[in-house]
């Protein structure tokens, strides 16, 4: 009987879509074949404490305290490859070694910040463990939407016209940065902090009060705010990729809303929201859908799987890229599974190829030469 896969699935995280990524981790590990995989949890708290146990998606929904339970670690020690525990001591504060858990392959179920954007992606690099989804470069400049608009259009692809405000020009220029706005962009307006997912902090102004209310909170998510031009009478199509070299799109779906648009409590709260997939498309709208996934993927330098989000303006077919998410949700209700199950791929087995793809990767980098051979003494002297 061969070996089981040792598989570390880690969730939670400083970030405010911690609460899906703890609905996203039930379904995967939940998902995992138990007859190929060994499942190695690990939550990380709101405060970034890394802690595992019996059940740690439970201690955090629960909002229990984990600090007295079981501590892990992930050291940046290629020789370890593995997540070290640490248990209590006996004065307070105190953690001693426990024993070190081997991992083969890491499956982040982390959304947003310190989670999605390239941080803990390179801390997975330095250990030298495979783990499933983007690298550290696509990663971060798919969680930086203005980084990833400004590489969709060298790429060619249409988006939405928009303004970038930093936290600094708003507070010393307020009322002639809202007239700009209305100018330029018109009404409605999406505002949207550049550094989040999940629609967190995404709202929808109509008037020139919304919009100043609407800037002060995305300003509380983050430092930077990207104002959008709303995609008249639009369509939100989603569309799933996967594979690392050579990627491959799946059916397009659709969202209908249950609010104006797909914001938070939309998409996880009200329940009410419709998914259709595939998508009601023609034949050449569902292939450019594809095309143009597979070209944001790969623009963004994207491996192992994202979800393209587009908006279809009903009328003229226009479809403009909305945005890529490296770590898509993998809820009951989420679309990027959803899709490939539509378009013939089970949940479970979508699951054991990105742990593939994550392997795959891992060792094609490892091929690579990491120095060169030195000739003489010179860096001793």
């Amino acid at each position: 009987m061969s070996k089981k896969i040792n598989v570390a699935v880690i969730f939670g995280g400083r970030s405010g879509e911690h609460e899906v990524s703890l609905v996203s981790a039930k379904s995967v590990v939940d998902a995992l074949d138990k007859d190929k995989y060994e499942i190695v949890p690990i939550g990380i708290t709101k405060e970034g404490q890394w802690f595992t146990g019996s059940d740690p998606i439970k201690t955090l929904k629960n909002e229990e305290n984990p600090a007295i339970k079981k501590r892990a670690v992930l050291p940046p020690d290629r020789d370890i490859r593995g997540i070290v525990i640490l248990t209590a001591g006996s004065s307070e504060g105190e953690f001693v070694f426990d024993r070190i858990i081997p991992v083969d392959v890491i499956f982040p179920v982390l959304h947003g910040p310190y989670g999605e954007d390239g941080t803990i992606q390179g801390l997975f690099e330095m250990a030298d463990i495979p783990f499933v989804g983007a690298g550290v470069l696509a990663s971060s400049c798919a969680m930086d939407k203005v980084v990833m608009k400004s590489l969709f259009k060298a790429a060619g692809l249409l988006v939405t016209e928009d303004i970038i405000l930093k936290s600094g020009e708003w507070e010393n220029g307020k009322e002639d940065i809202l007239g700009e706005m209305e100018s330029r962009l018109g009404y409605p307006l999406f505002i949207k902090p550049s550094n989040l997912g999940s629609s967190v902090g995404i709202n929808k102004a109509h008037d020139r009060t919304e919009l100043a209310r609407f800037i002060e909170i995305a300003f509380e998510f983050d430092r930077k705010v990207l104002v959008e031009k709303a995609v008249p009478n639009a369509r939100e199509i989603e569309c799933s990729v996967l594979g690392n070299e050579n990627p491959v799109a799946s059916v397009p779906g659709e969202i209908i809303p249950c609010n104006e648009f797909y914001d938070y409590e939309a998409k996880y709260v009200a329940g009410k929201s419709q998914t259709i997939a595939p998508a009601d498309l023609d034949r050449n709208m569902t292939e450019k859908v594809k095309e143009l996934a597979i070209k944001g993927y790969r623009s963004l330098n994207c491996e192992g799987m994202a979800r393209a989000d587009f908006l279809l303006e009903r009328g003229t077919d226009r479809l403009y890229i909305n945005e890529l998410n490296t770590i898509p949700g993998f809820t009951s209700i989420s679309m990027y599974p959803k899709l490939w199950e539509a378009d013939g791929l089970p949940y479970s087995e979508l699951l054991d190829r990105l742990i593939e793809l994550a392997i795959e990767r891992h060792r094609e980098k490892d091929r690579i030469r990491k120095g060169i051979r030195l000739d003489s003494e010179w860096f001793r002297r």
